[in-house]
């Protein structure tokens, strides 16, 4: 029986992912994305579970942007009622914010492919089932979930651009939020995200991006981060089965 994931997209060009769409596919899951900035959101209690991307808003900025105030409202109902929830970047940051922990400027901005590592909690996470510990993470952010963090949310992957790249909920590993954005960590998707992306970019303090640089990690990286993504959310399906 397939699985109905409502998704929750903050920008035109920001979608899903090359690397989350093939591996719904494979999984028979069904993403049913909804635009927030124009589009209305449905019941959720029509869906399996609750999945919210990345996006430029800050998790703060709901007089910019009045669909977050909606879409924290649905993130609390989600967790009051123990449903499943997977958010990246701008999904995490909302989930964190929910739960009470602080969202603000990261220590520095973080573009491009780097290295995580699993915390002692990742490691014994089911999500992070044969996954090794050391493993490369596609960012795409300056903001970031600040520690300290309320011994309910459990921090399961950093990396030297971040103290918080992952959380679970203490005894509730359906529920999770990633900084990193490795469902789109495909050539195709950083193209697209250094292409839409440009005036973020040139904004953001020295050193500058160098789009060559991702675009050549992208393509080097691309089969073990396809790989590696279809194995994390294959354990996620397989936690909420």
């Amino acid at each position: 029986m397939s699985k109905r994931f409502l998704v929750f997209q903050h920008m035109p060009w920001e979608g899903p992912g090359r690397h989350l769409i093939r591996s719904a596919k494979k999984l028979n899951v069904y993403l049913h994305i909804i635009e927030v900035w124009h589009q209305p959101i449905p019941d959720i209690g029509s869906y399996e579970g609750l999945l919210v991307l990345g996006g430029g808003p800050n998790v703060d900025q709901e007089d910019l942007y009045p669909f977050l105030s909606e879409e924290k409202e649905i993130i609390r109902n989600v967790i009051k009622r123990d449903m499943p929830y997977m958010g990246f970047c701008l999904g995490h940051q909302l989930l964190a914010d929910v739960l009470g922990a602080e969202v603000g400027p990261n220590l520095m901005y973080s573009v491009g492919f780097i290295e995580g590592k699993l915390t002692q909690k990742g490691s014994g996470h089911p999500l992070f089932r044969d996954i090794p510990g050391s493993f490369p993470l596609f960012k795409w952010h300056s903001q970031a979930v600040l520690q300290p963090l309320s011994k309910h949310i459990e921090v399961l992957a950093i990396s030297r651009d971040c103290e918080v790249e992952a959380i679970s909920l203490e005894g509730r590993p359906h529920i999770v939020g990633f900084q990193f954005d490795n469902h789109a960590a495909d050539y195709e998707d950083a193209e697209k995200w250094l292409r839409e992306d440009r005036e973020w970019l040139t904004a953001l303090p020295p050193p500058m991006v160098d789009p060559a640089c991702v675009l050549a990690d992208a393509r080097r990286l691309e089969t073990v981060m396809e790989k590696q993504f279809e194995i994390l959310f294959r354990n996620y399906i397989e936690i909420i089965t």
